[in-house]
């Protein structure tokens, strides 16, 4: 297979992943779009200097880290993420994920949809604000009439419901495969 076709095919395993990082730095859609473009172009023409011997997920979310701070310095607008140091640690998390079990992104998001309608209802309402409508947790507490510290106690057993429950879904799936 050509240079071209193992890019395609490396394109194709990563770019779900390389959105989720992207959107997760920048609000604007129309600038995530953009600077996915601009990564993939930019990973094709440094595609001689990538160490075949390391992941290339991390590589490619490094090329788009540095294309976001030079859209952050650019248009200094409301990005989620604006420093160096927040691209870093979402990459390190982004990694992890990768190295769940599940062979797509798209396996561990149905395992994650599956694992949040499973939750109980205060913790669905609790992350649907914080997640979905991207409420601070004071916001929250106020939209469901509850203490500031019932929110956060709420948002912290949440994640770790969801997180025994997509190892579990997902360790199932390697089994299967």
């Amino acid at each position: 297979m050509d240079a071209k076709g193992v890019f395609e095919i490396l394109v194709r395993e990563h770019a779900g992943m390389l959105r989720v990082y992207l959107r997760s730095a920048v609000a604007d859609q129309a600038a995530v779009d953009d600077l996915f473009q601009e990564t993939m172009l930019t990973a094709w023409r440094l595609i001689d200097r990538f160490d075949s011997s390391r992941p290339f997920g991390p590589w490619l979310r490094g090329i788009a880290a540095k294309l976001v701070l030079a859209w952050r310095r650019k248009h200094a607008t409301d990005p989620r993420l604006c420093d160096a140091a927040a691209l870093e640690q979402l990459d390190v998390r982004m990694s992890e994920v990768q190295r769940l079990p599940g062979d797509t992104l798209d396996e561990k998001l149905d395992a994650l949809r599956r694992c949040v309608a499973a939750l109980p209802e205060q913790y669905q309402a609790t992350l649907d604000g914080r997640f979905r409508e991207q409420l601070s947790p004071p916001e929250i507490a106020a939209t469901l009439q509850l203490n500031l510290e019932t929110v956060k106690k709420r948002l912290q057993r949440a994640r770790a419901l969801l997180l025994e429950c997509m190892l579990g879904k997902l360790a199932a799936l390697e089994a299967e495969g």
